[in-house]
């Protein structure tokens, strides 16, 4: 049975399919993508939209039914790929001296993307469709296309061209001077994950465009059908269809392209195992966004204690706890021990359900492998379950996937840091899981011991407006981005922040 009941809201299904008909970019109808009306997701090279030899099946992630086909390209059809970015020059396909107009043009197509996205109907078609194949609540799904769309709103205009703003330094004497220049990479690769359909690939294509980059865009075909309908989008928008190519392949095809077409950078949204093996395949031309095991402190002063307690519970378990910057460890002060902020996440959690996609299929980790992740750390002194830890049920969520509760454990501070446990306590659960802990105020060295340890420096929340306290946390530990004071959260990032990561 299919059980995507989160299309319940707003509009109503006379109102939907009227709404579909008039999106002349789509291709899809995402309330219609099924078992039985299953959707195909082609591949863009030179400016052509193209199938395969081979297509790739991907499961429902609520049902199992096969429900996406995606032209799947394997070794022997990267050929056009390889050249499609061999014959881009390393000054790009503009700079401040080449095709300035093409600064305009993004500009153009940003404002048009930008008023497209702020259509109710538009808008509804890309949350649906992003929850179709990462389940997430619609309110979560909605927030992704709002973020990209604040993205377009932000480079409207002439701010792609202000973006490209160049500086000059006097020189020694007259008629010398230094200039500097924003200078495209020209061939370039962009490799997305599954969890941001549209925000994580979105904002990096634009980014590499604006700057006068050829991107080869690879999306993980879990989820590429959301980016192939964005593209159209965006081509409607007038982005010319040769500005980009969209590949759907396996790891080992997209590894022997990088080999073969060199690209001279490629931004790498992923897992550490993966990203560590590109740094080696390409001798560091990449940029890396990997895994993050997320802290958050709470400080010693307690107030908005309901407030803190929804955005705990945010940071964990929305999305199912699949985002790079979901909370992974919670310190929490003994002032707060004191408090029914512990009750209250408890609460909070329990009232997520499948049947909204407040909680859903985790699509990197088996139920089988938290589980018994789970027991592990329960084996540790002092730890227990504060809640979860058991299997969703009445369900046909496919066994490839997870499906569990909400789920926190505790485990004292002085086993965490423990040699023959951290290691295990530190590991990064993709999915609704996380760890709590409690220290003393004289135990604060402790807590630092235990952050500088961690080695995926990604995001954290410092949630205090104590002054000192903020200091010390902050001047003694390192992150891409550290949300400080009572709203601090780890997660939710708006389109004007840069995630930066920190190994």
């Amino acid at each position: 049975m299919n059980r995507f009941l989160g299309f319940r809201n707003k509009c109503s299904p006379f109102s939907f399919s009227r709404y579909v008909h008039s999106l002349s970019f789509a291709t899809v109808k995402a309330e219609e993508v099924s078992g039985s009306q299953p959707a195909e997701v082609l591949n863009l090279v030179k400016g052509k939209w193209t199938s395969s030899s081979s297509w790739n099946t991907i499961p429902d992630p609520l049902n199992g039914e096969p429900f996406i086909r995606v032209a799947d390209v394997d070794v022997n059809g990267i050929q056009p790929f390889v050249e499609s970015l061999s014959q881009v020059p390393k000054h790009g396909l503009h700079n401040p001296f080449k095709a300035p107009e093409r600064y305009l043009m993004l500009g153009d197509v940003s404002t048009k993307a930008a008023h497209k996205l702020a259509l109710p109907e538009v808008s509804d078609f890309f949350a649906k469709l992003i929850q179709r194949v990462s389940p997430k609540s619609y309110q979560q799904a909605l927030g992704e296309v709002f973020v990209t769309r604040k993205f377009f709103e932000n480079f409207c205009g002439d701010q792609v061209r202000f973006l490209a703003r160049s500086f000059a330094v006097p020189g020694n004497h007259l008629g010398q001077q230094s200039h500097g220049f924003r200078w495209p990479y020209g061939p370039v690769t962009i490799i997305t994950p599954f969890n941001f359909p549209i925000e994580i690939p979105v904002l990096q294509l634009m980014g590499a465009l604006y700057m006068g980059n050829k991107p080869l865009l690879k999306v993980d075909s879990k989820v590429s059908i959301v980016m192939e309908q964005t593209l159209r989008l965006l081509h409607e928008c007038g982005l010319p269809l040769e500005d980009v190519d969209f590949i759907n392949s396996d790891g080992k095809t997209m590894n022997q392209i990088l080999l073969e077409a060199k690209p001279r950078m490629t931004l790498f949204t992923g897992s550490s195992r993966v990203a560590e093996k590109l740094a080696l395949d390409l001798n560091g031309r990449i940029k890396v966004e990997d895994a993050g095991f997320d802290w958050k402190i709470l400080g010693p002063d307690v107030h908005e204690e309901d407030y803190i307690a929804w955005v705990c519970d945010q940071d964990a378990y929305a999305c199912s706890g699949q985002k790079c910057s979901a909370q992974s460890m919670l310190f929490v002060h003994e002032n707060w021990s004191k408090s029914s902020l512990l009750h209250k996440l408890r609460d909070l959690a329990a009232r997520r359900k499948l049947d909204d996609l407040t909680v859903g299929p985790v699509l990197t980790v088996t139920t089988e492998v938290m589980l018994d992740h789970m027991n592990k750390l329960l084996e540790i002194n002092g730890s227990k379950l504060l809640f979860g830890g058991e299997a969703l049920q009445n369900h046909s969520i496919p066994t490839i996937y997870g499906a569990i509760r909400p789920t926190a454990i505790f485990i004292p501070l002085e086993e965490i840091l423990k040699e023959d446990n951290y290691e295990l306590v530190t590991k990064e659960i993709f999915g609704p899981f996380q760890i709590v802990t409690e220290y003393k105020h004289d135990e604060l060295p402790l807590v630092l011991n235990a952050l500088e340890r961690m080695h995926a420096h990604l995001t954290a929340a410092v949630v205090s407006n104590d002054p000192l306290f903020v200091q010390e946390i902050v001047g003694n530990s390192v992150n891409g981005t550290t949300y400080v004071g009572l709203r601090a959260r780890t997660t939710g990032a708006p389109q004007n922040h840069w995630l930066v990561r920190r190994r």
